[in-house]
């Protein structure tokens, strides 16, 4: 004689079902939120390292920083976030999403003065910014072990930006509400590099 209980064929399929079900939510907790404008707030609020910023879309913060900090490169976790300024931004996608560019996704924002922004472009190995530099070009000549993330050491190319022209553009990110206030040289730069963005080319 079996000393099992025997299952109704009902309390099977009501076990199957619960388990398809947690299966099923377990993914679509897992599934990544769409990457919108929205998902990029105040530079600020990001974690400062050596003068850029990260986060994490997906929540992984630690393993972001813990790759942004390793003396010897890192490949960083999926939702990582890196800017160096407001309107630039890269994102690393899912494993496999994109072989070329190691899953970093470019983006290119549009930024008003009051605070709201839009993404202008955005994809991978041909995003352009707004001043002719293909973003791909600059970041894969950065060191292997360094996953295409670009610092003055990294083996990229300069940027023509100074440190303190950087500075000033963070600090005056409109998404942040009040600016903070910018130390007379950081004034200086911020205002001499506005004017040769808005200077029109001379004819020749």
């Amino acid at each position: 004689m079996n000393r099992f209980p025997r299952l109704r064929f009902s309390s099977i399929v009501g076990l199957v079902l619960i388990c398809t079900g947690l299966t099923v939510a377990a993914a679509q907790k897992a599934e990544p939120a769409p990457i919108t404008a929205d998902s990029f707030k105040c530079i600020r609020d990001m974690s400062p390292v050596r003068g850029f910023y990260v986060s994490n879309l997906n929540g992984d913060l630690k393993g972001t920083l813990a790759a942004a900090n390793a003396t010897n490169g890192a490949v960083y976790p999926p939702g990582s976030v890196v800017q160096l300024v407001p309107g630039e931004v890269m994102v690393k996608r899912e494993a496999g999403f994109n072989a070329a560019t190691k899953d970093w996704e470019f983006f290119e924002l549009t930024i008003t003065p009051d605070g709201k922004s839009t993404i202008r472009t955005r994809g991978f190995v041909d995003v352009v910014n707004r001043f002719g530099g293909n973003c791909f070009a600059c970041h894969v000549k950065a060191r292997p072990e360094f996953d295409l993330i670009c610092e003055t050491d990294h083996g990229c190319d300069p940027i023509p930006l100074t440190p303190v022209m950087i500075k000033a553009i963070q600090k005056t990110d409109p998404r942040c509400g009040a600016p903070e206030e910018l130390t007379a040289e950081e004034a200086t730069m911020l205002k001499a590099l506005q004017a040769a963005m808005t200077a029109k080319p001379s004819a020749s």
